[in-house]
């Protein structure tokens, strides 16, 4: 019997200003990221709950790997995708596309971290 698992495991986003990228992911998803124990790359962790559905993932500094202008979209689940979406601007980021329908699969909005990466805000309301 093989082994069925949600196709995304893990996810990474890549940065050049730690403490920067940290604040603006903390203050949008109101969450705290923790240290995990490498510095070369340095690595800070979402929360996440290997028992629940989702996966989890970390900001990622590594010298000579740039951030920013990469072909990965990550989509955190929210209550409404829109409260979040307000909040990047507030945090130094840039929302792209507003919250939208994506019909009966619920609500997206497309932002931009303070590090050029771009990734998605998903929820059903």
């Amino acid at each position: 019997m093989s082994c069925i698992r949600n196709p995304v495991g893990w996810f990474e986003i890549y940065v050049q200003d730690m403490p920067r990228a940290r604040a603006f992911y903390e203050a949008v998803l109101g969450v705290t990221l923790e240290k995990l124990g490498m510095e070369n790359p340095e690595l800070w962790a979402f929360p996440a709950k290997p028992d629940q559905f989702g996966c989890g993932g970390a900001l990622v500094r590594m010298p000579g790997v740039p951030s920013g202008g990469n072909s990965t979209l990550v989509y955190f689940s929210c209550g409404d995708c829109a409260n979040e979406a307000e909040k990047v601007a507030q945090a130094g980021g840039k929302v792209i596309q507003p919250k939208f329908s994506v019909g009966q699969y619920g609500f997206v909005a497309l932002v931009q971290d303070t590090e050029g990466n771009m990734f998605g805000l998903h929820s059903m309301a």
